[in-house]
């Protein structure tokens, strides 16, 4: 959106009162002892005044601002939403603030004629997915005596997932480790990702581009269940509570995709999402386990 005039309000701040109440009695002063120096002085800074307070206003008239509508993030961390500031006019706008909650706000400066990115990060506690109606740009340029501010009608939410943890292995993991021993004895040529380097493993099977780049030495395990799916489920987690099991869902999904080259499904109840990699299959698995009995369905 586009900010207009009549969205805008200002008011003096309390420095703002406190030179209004000095300027007043200056005024009085210079009349009761006719002292047209302190007169002259008094209505110089009232007119600086006056000249700050128009550039506070100006200063978001006719900005753009722009923000991610959706964002992901775990319980206990910050949903890092993305806001674009759009200047098109010729005169810097400076020290310009997004305030999203009391506690979440963030201060950029957008030279003339361009746009810049500022990333406002809400702490964000528990489990589901977490609704702002509106967020507020305000700015106290240039003297902090005036603050002007709008409010922006948007709708932002953040699908926040359970924390990853938990301490159960990958249900094929064991399978994964005994299969890769026997398929480097056979030579199979199905790649299913690194390990670290352990004394006796053919050199032939070393990454060496990993080591190039100076990481720790590592070497390429090859398996047959390498093209096969890895099936996340929430049967196989019997015995934990509900936000446990989804703690250790969130675990595996993210140890998926971080380790392995193999593609994994997510299985919880009333949900089944079919394998797949990469960064939008991640979210809606992280989605999926972010909306687990929440009223709100997974976008």
């Amino acid at each position: 959106m586009t900010i207009h005039r009549r969205r805008i309000y200002i008011l003096p701040t309390r420095f703002g009162i406190m030179l209004a109440a000095l300027l007043t009695a200056m005024l009085i002063g210079g009349l009761n002892y006719n002292s047209n120096l302190g007169l002259a002085f008094a209505f110089l800074m009232v007119s600086v005044a006056l000249v700050a307070m128009h550039h506070c206003h100006r200063n978001l008239l006719g900005l753009g601002v722009d923000v991610n509508p959706e964002v992901d993030a775990f319980a206990g961390q910050d949903a890092a939403f993305v806001f674009m500031l759009r200047n098109g006019s010729p005169m810097d706008r400076c020290d310009i603030e997004i305030r999203c909650t009391d506690d979440a706000a963030a201060i950029k400066s957008v030279s003339a004629n361009s746009y810049d990115q500022v990333t406002v990060n809400i702490p964000v506690t528990r489990r589901g997915v977490i609704r702002w109606n509106q967020f507020e740009l305000c700015t106290r340029y240039p003297f902090g005596w005036f603050r002007a501010w709008t409010y922006v009608q948007a709708s932002i939410a953040a699908f926040v997932a359970p924390y990853p943890r938990g301490d159960r292995p990958l249900p094929s993991a064991a399978a994964l480790a005994g299969s890769a021993a026997q398929s480097e004895a056979r030579g199979d040529e199905d790649f299913a990702g690194l390990r670290s380097y352990t004394p006796g493993v053919p050199l032939k099977h070393m990454a060496w581009k990993v080591l190039a780049r100076g990481a720790e030495a590592a070497v390429r395990s090859y398996t047959g269940l390498a093209a096969q799916p890895e099936w996340l489920e929430w049967s196989a987690l019997e015995g934990l509570s509900v936000e446990a099991r989804l703690s250790q869902l969130c675990r595996w999904v993210v140890d998926s995709e971080a380790g392995y080259w193999r593609p994994y499904g997510l299985k919880i109840p009333g949900v089944a999402i079919a394998p797949g990699r990469g960064a939008v299959h991640r979210a809606r698995c992280l989605r999926a386990l972010a909306t687990y009995l929440e009223e709100d369905p997974p976008q």
